[in-house]
């Protein structure tokens, strides 16, 4: 049975304090909802509710109220049996507050009420008492010092608990707050038993259970039939059979199922007839409990998991519009000054526009004539003439020839720039705005004993990865490392895109890359089981 009380009365004085005068909120729309929800004994609504109170109280940077609306997480989760889920929204609650705010009371006596039901006793105490400074009225101190009396009785320092109920019975608050005076007094009576055996506690402990009925105080009433079974238990077996039994179903009435779970161990402890039905309702009993905290802890973490989700994606919504803007402004802005550039060299570059498009075209007629011309003509022929068109087959073909046309344009590399130049001025050329290229160790000295035509093919294949990311890694980070280690030229490249889902299948760019570092007496590696992207690494022999 859960003797300890949660400090509600105070919580609800300090959400109470709240600026009334300013417009409510999104998120305090949703903690009012909340409140309603918890009052009315909805909690699964009252959580999910809470927890998006929460999430707008953090987005308009409200961390005091943020922390209340999680400081009542906490409370929900321990009322369902998440004692280690009510304390981690505990301890996020006291990291978005100022050291000193009494908001502490609440969340130092969760602390308190969740080891407590975790049997941590010792660490249930240390928390009351750190609460106990935060506390600025004697009704919540009270509250405090009898949930500690109440761990020292579950500790059996029955001697300590006397003298905190004895101390605590003689406040102004007891006469002042009867509930709170009752269980006070109640306790007390029960602790001077627990500590003598033979001290006579039946008109103490009858006197505040009829105070408790007059009051329709059920809660308080479970504790006072408790307390008198176990104080008949030696003395007179059938009062304390019927005052375990009338717990039982008192408890029943409030809707307590930990208290009916308590109520049947002091009836089996007792009763003499009849024991197996007793031993199989309480088993049924405490199953029904346990798949109810089970179920309540994941039902608690889908709600989280599901806010935080949905909060991600409106942020994300939001961010993308923002950076959309952001690139409108920036291309706006590149569009005038290239505009203002254009006109002020417009006779110039135009003119060596028309020098450069005259040297290329007589440069190119005749490779583009032979190569391209040819190469789709020779496929077009075999299509028309092939009763079954093999589609795969004709696109490997067309494949061929694309990556003719792109040699087209290809000048031997090295001869006019230094080839590490020229590699590096590739891989940066793939640079821009989503993706950002990398490279290390591309010194001169490395390409120094390398042939023209290795150079060449080395080219090609740091190009065929470069396109072949372009074109489907979706990467956003590239990095092609040079290393020359006893007469072996190595180059590994690395990006965080896809990689390259199931097997590695040689199609297209990538054949067309290991071919040439056979050509080379070279060798390729794909490493695909990495966490994310593909790594590829190419080494191949100089003299």
């Amino acid at each position: 049975m859960k003797k300890n009380h949660s400090l509600f009365f105070l919580f609800f004085l300090i959400i109470l304090s709240c600026n009334k005068d300013k417009t409510p909120s999104l998120g305090d729309k949703l903690y009012n909802r909340a409140s309603d929800l918890y009052y009315e004994k909805k909690y699964d609504s009252a959580f999910v509710k809470f927890y998006k109170a929460h999430q707008d109280y953090l987005d308009h940077k409200d961390n005091e109220n943020a922390a209340k609306a999680m400081i009542f997480l906490s409370i929900i989760q321990n009322e369902k049996g998440d004692y280690l889920g009510s304390n981690e929204s505990a301890t996020k609650a006291a990291k978005l507050l100022k050291k000193d705010d009494e908001n502490f009371v609440s969340i130092y006596n969760q602390f308190g009420r969740n080891h407590d039901e975790l049997k941590n006793y010792k660490e249930a105490i240390y928390f009351y008492n750190k609460a106990i400074p935060y506390s600025n009225d004697e009704h919540s101190i009270l509250v405090l010092k009898n949930n500690i009396g109440i761990i020292n009785l579950k500790l059996k320092n029955y001697n300590e608990a006397v003298k905190i109920f004895e101390n605590a019975s003689k406040s102004n608050c007891v006469k002042d707050s009867i509930d709170l005076g009752n269980k006070i007094l109640d306790n007390y009576a029960y602790s001077k038993f627990l500590l003598n055996a033979n001290y006579n506690a039946e008109n103490e402990l009858t006197s505040i259970l009829a105070n408790k009925f007059k009051r329709k105080d059920l809660q308080g009433v479970n504790a006072s039939l408790a307390h008198l079974s176990d104080y008949f238990s030696k003395r007179d077996q059938k009062k304390s059979l019927d005052y375990a039994k009338a717990m039982y179903e008192n408890s029943k009435r409030t809707g307590s199922p930990e208290d009916q779970l308590d109520a049947l161990r002091k009836i089996i402890r007792v009763e003499t007839i009849n024991l197996k039905p007793l031993f199989e309702k309480y088993q049924n009993l405490n199953d029904s409990i346990q798949n109810v905290i089970n179920n309540s802890k994941s039902q608690f973490t889908s709600v989280i998991y599901d806010a935080e989700q949905s909060r991600a994606e409106v942020l994300s919504s939001k961010n993308e519009i923002q950076r959309q803007y952001f690139l409108l402004g920036i291309l706006i802005l590149l569009i005038t000054i290239t505009t203002i550039e254009y006109r002020r060299r417009q006779k110039k570059l135009q003119q060596e526009k028309e020098i450069e498009v005259k040297n290329t075209q007589l440069k190119m007629s005749k490779k583009v004539h032979d190569v391209v011309a040819n190469g789709i003509y020779q496929v077009m022929t075999k299509i028309e003439n092939q009763e079954d068109f093999d589609r795969d087959k004709a696109l490997d073909e067309l494949e061929f020839v694309y990556e003719k046309s792109r040699d087209i344009s290809y000048d031997k590399i090295g001869e006019e720039k230094e080839f590490s130049k020229v590699v590096s001025e590739l891989i940066a050329s793939f640079n821009n705005d989503t993706v950002k290229t990398f490279t290390a160790g591309n010194s001169p000295a490395i390409w120094e004993s390398v042939s023209p035509t290795v150079k060449e093919e080395v080219y090609q294949m740091v190009r065929e990865l470069m396109v072949n990311m372009k074109k489907h890694s979706q990467a956003s980070h590239v990095a092609v490392k040079f290393e020359k280690i006893n007469n072996v030229i190595e180059i590994q490249y690395k990006d965080n895109g896809i990689g390259i889902p199931g097997d590695l299948v040689y199609k297209n760019g990538l054949r067309n890359a290991a071919s040439r570092i056979e050509a080379i007496n070279g060798t390729l590696t794909f490493e695909t089981k990495i966490e994310k992207g593909l790594k590829v690494n190419l080494s191949f022999p100089v003299s």
